[in-house]
């Protein structure tokens, strides 16, 4: 399985992005997907994620109001669309499948990782 996370750049303080994360072949229809992301000397982050059925999408406090998970599975992606871009939002988010048809905030129940696409939001 390999994941292919695009839609990173720069943008502006209050902006919008969107990201995608496509899976390399039909895979994961019965599994959570989430993105993380990781600032450079921080820890990984947990920002969403949703389950097989699309019914739970979780969101940590950080981001929940401005961030909005989605999956299509037809094309095997999920989307996660940022709002109300912040500086503190700048770091690179990474997709990740679950083991389970959870999404859970545990990095450690993720067992495929995208490469990263770098987002940086500028004040």
């Amino acid at each position: 399985v390999q994941l292919q996370a695009s839609g990173g750049g720069l943008v502006q303080a209050g902006g919008s992005l969107r990201l995608s994360c496509t899976a390399s072949k039909r895979t994961g229809s019965n599994n959570g997907m989430g993105w993380f992301r990781q600032a450079p000397g921080k820890e990984r982050e947990f920002v969403a994620g949703v389950s097989w059925s699309g019914a739970s999408t979780p969101y940590p406090d950080s981001v929940k109001g401005r961030f909005t998970i989605s999956r299509d599975r037809a094309k095997n992606t999920v989307y996660l669309q940022m709002s109300s871009l912040k500086p503190e939002d700048t770091a690179v988010y990474y997709c990740a499948l679950s083991r389970t048809s959870y999404a859970s905030a545990d990095y450690s129940q993720y067992n495929y990782w995208g490469q990263g696409t770098l987002v940086t939001v500028s004040s």
